[in-house]
């Protein structure tokens, strides 16, 4: 949904991106398995 919205503009995807995995690591996650794994990766470097 997130990558669906960005696409048509209705939201800034990274910071959307980037606020659902700091909600999930505050919701104390120890690991994410996600489909944005490689973009975040690009982007924490």
């Amino acid at each position: 949904m997130i990558k669906a919205a960005a696409a048509n503009g209705w939201i800034d995807g990274e910071r959307v991106m980037r606020e659902s995995m700091l909600g999930i690591r505050r919701a104390g996650a120890d690991m994410i398995i996600t489909y944005f794994a490689k973009e975040m990766a690009g982007l924490l470097r």
